[in-house]
C-alpha cells in the first residue's frame, strides 16, 4: 500500500491598490483567485488543498501591512491552519522588500510555503528565494518610481499656480470641475476678521477666545464621497495656521518656496506683512531657534522634591505629535522604581505653575502669603550666601598659611621638579581660583542687601502677569518665569508643587513694566 501524500493547505491571498471596478460582477480579485485555484487543483497530486476562506483587500495599497485581509491570512497562519499561500503576482501580497522580509519570516516560523502561479517559483528551494527577492526589489523600485512621478506631477502643477488637491481651506471653495480655488465671499470676510483681530490683540489666545466667543467656526466641508465634515471651534493652533498660511495672499507654497497662484487673494499684502512681524516678534512663525529648542518653560529649575535632584526636558514624537517631559534625573539614571515621581507631563506642569503665578495676582491673601514667603526665601538666601562666604575666606586662609610656610622652607637651589615647588604651584591654582569665587560670592550678598522688596512690588509684579503674558514670545515668557523664580519643587507622590521666588528678580520685573 502506497503512503498518501501529506495534505497541504492552500490559501490564496489577493489585492487590488483601487477600489474601481469591486463593484462588478467579476472583478480582478475574482480573477485572482480564479487562476490561484486552478493552480492548487494542478497541484492535487501533491496533496494541495484550496481552503474556503477568502483573504481579500480590495482598494487597499501594497506598500504597507494595514490591510485587513492580510491580517486575517497572518492570524490563521499563526493559528496553524494554513501550510502555503499561493497569490497571482508576488506583488499582490507587498510592494515593500522590507516588509515582506517580515512576512518570510512568519511564513518561515510556521513552515509555510509561499508560491507566486504567474513567475514560477516557491520558496522552498534557495533559488525560488533568490528570484523571489529580485522581483520584490523590482516591485518596489516600481512603485517608489511612480511615487516619484506623482510627487514631480504636483509640485510642476503648483509652480505653475494649479490647485492641487487637499484639505478645503477657509475662504476658498473648489470649483465643481476641481483643479482651481474660488473665493467664498462669506468666509473671506471671516478670514480677514481672523487678520485684524490678530493685529488688534497680538494673540493668538485672546483671537481664538474672540471668534469662539462670536460662535465662528473653521471651514465646514463635504468630501467626494458624501461625508459633512463640520467645523470645529478655533484655538491658537487653528488661528496660526491661517495666519501663516500664503494661500490668501494668492500664492501656493511648496515646502520652503512660494509661487504665484491661479486663485484670487483675499488679504492685502501690507496686511499679511504686518501679521507676520508680529508672529515673528511673538516668536510663532516656526522659524525661530534657540537654545530652548522646544520651548521649555520650566527648563533649568524644575527639580524633584523626592529625589532632591533636577528634572531635566525631554520629549517624545508619535504620529507627527510631540509630547514632552520632565523626566526626574535619578530616575532616568538609577530606574524608574527609586523615584515616586518619575516624570510629568510638560504641558501640565507648565500650566499649574503658570496658572498659579496668575492667581498670586489676584488674591490678597495668596499674595499675602507670597510676601511672607518671599521675604522668608530672601533671607535664607542671604545667610546661605553669607555661610558659603566664611568657608570660602577660611579655605583661602588655609591656604595662604601653607603657602607661607613652603616659602619659608624652599632653597634656592631647590630643582625644577621638586616636591615644594610643585606644591607651591598647586597652591597659586588654588588660591586663583577660591579669590574669584570669593569675590562673585561677594558680589552677590551686596546685590541681595540693595533688593527691598516690598508689599507693592510684589503687587505690581503679579497683576502685570495677567495682562502681558499671552502677549509675549516664549523666549519672553521663559525669561520671565527665570525672573521671578529661583526653583519649582514638584511632589509627584502627592502631586504638589512649591515656587521659590527670587525676591530680585520681583522688584526688577515690577521696575522694568513700570518705568521705574
Amino acid at each position: 500500500m502506497k503512503n498518501s501524500k501529506p495534505v497541504v493547505n492552500c490559501a490564496i491571498y489577493t489585492r487590488k491598490s483601487t477600489s474601481e471596478g469591486l463593484e462588478q460582477e467579476f472583478n480582478s480579485l475574482d480573477a485572482q483567485r480564479e487562476a490561484a485555484e486552478a493552480y492548487i487543483a494542478s497541484q492535487k497530486g501533491n496533496g494541495w488543498v484550496c481552503l474556503p476562506n477568502q483573504y481579500n483587500d480590495g482598494g487597499f495599497t501594497g506598500g504597507n501591512m494595514e490591510r485587513p485581509g492580510l491580517k486575517n491570512l497572518l492570524d490563521d497562519i499563526e493559528a496553524a491552519k494554513i501550510n502555503c499561500v499561493v497569490v497571482y503576482k508576488v506583488d499582490r501580497i507587498s510592494r515593500s522588500l522590507l516588509d515582506f522580509s517580515r512576512l518570510i519570516e512568519v511564513f518561515e516560523r510556521n513552515n509555510v510555503t509561499f508560491v507566486s502561479i504567474t513567475q514560477n517559483f516557491d520558496t522552498n528551494s534557495s533559488m525560488g528565494r533568490l528570484t523571489l527577492n529580485i522581483l520584490l526589489s523590482f516591485s518596489q523600485f516600481e512603485r517608489e518610481i511612480i511615487s516619484e512621478r506623482t510627487r514631480d506631477k504636483i509640485l510642476a502643477a503648483r509652480r505653475k499656480g494649479k490647485w492641487t488637491g487637499g484639505v478645503p481651506v477657509l475662504g476658498y471653495d473648489v470649483a465643481e470641475e476641481g483643479g482651481r480655488l474660488i473665493v467664498n465671499q462669506d468666509e473671506a470676510l471671516l478670514v480677514q476678521k481672523i487678520f485684524d483681530l490678530y493685529l488688534e490683540h497680538s494673540s493668538l489666545i485672546a483671537t481664538a477666545k474672540e471668534l469662539n466667543k462670536l460662535g465662528l467656526m473653521t471651514k465646514s466641508w463635504t468630501t467626494k464621497k458624501g461625508k459633512f465634515r463640520e467645523g470645529k471651534r478655533f484655538d491658537k493652533g487653528k488661528v496660526h495656521k491661517i495666519l501663516t498660511n500664503p494661500l490668501y495672499i494668492g500664492k501656493l507654497s511648496i515646502k520652503d518656496e512660494t509661487y504665484d497662484g491661479e486663485h484670487a487673494p483675499i488679504i492685502e499684502k501690507k496686511k499679511w506683512s504686518a501679521v507676520q512681524k508680529v508672529l515673528k516678534r511673538n516668536g510663532r512663525n516656526g522659524k525661530e531657534k534657540g537654545e530652548n529648542k522646544y520651548n521649555a518653560l520650566l527648563k533649568g529649575i524644575l527639580y524633584c522634591s523626592s529625589c532632591k535632584t533636577a528634572m531635566f526636558h525631554t520629549y517624545t514624537k508619535k504620529n507627527q505629535n510631540l509630547y514632552r517631559y520632565y523626566v526626574c534625573v535619578r530616575a532616568q539614571k538609577e530606574g524608574w522604581e527609586i523615584c515616586p515621581t518619575k516624570s510629568v507631563s510638560a504641558q501640565m506642569i507648565e500650566k499649574i505653575v503658570v496658572d498659579q503665578i496668575r492667581l498670586i495676582g489676584q488674591d490678597s491673601g495668596l499674595l499675602d502669603r507670597t510676601y511672607a514667603e518671599a521675604e522668608l526665601q530672601a533671607k535664607l538666601q542671604l545667610q546661605a550666601l553669607i555661610k558659603d562666604q566664611a568657608v570660602i575666606k577660611n579655605n583661602l586662609k588655609n591656604l595662604n598659611n601653607e603657602m607661607k610656610r613652603l616659602i619659608g622652607s624652599f632653597s634656592s637651589d631647590a630643582g625644577i621638579d621638586s616636591p615644594i615647588r610643585a606644591r607651591m604651584s598647586d597652591l597659586q591654582d588654588h588660591i586663583s581660583a577660591d579669590g574669584y569665587r570669593l569675590e562673585k560670592k561677594t558680589n552677590e550678598i551686596s546685590a541681595l542687601k540693595d533688593v527691598s522688596i516690598n508689599k507693592a512690588d510684589l503687587k505690581n509684579a503679579f497683576s502685570l502677569f495677567e495682562p502681558i503674558w499671552n502677549s509675549l514670545s516664549i523666549k519672553e515668557q521663559t525669561r520671565i518665569i527665570r525672573l521671578l523664580i529661583e526653583k519649582i519643587g514638584y511632589d509627584g507622590e502627592n502631586n504638589k508643587i512649591r515656587l521659590s521666588f527670587r525676591p530680585s528678580g520681583i522688584a526688577s520685573l515690577a521696575g522694568e513694566y513700570l518705568g521705574n
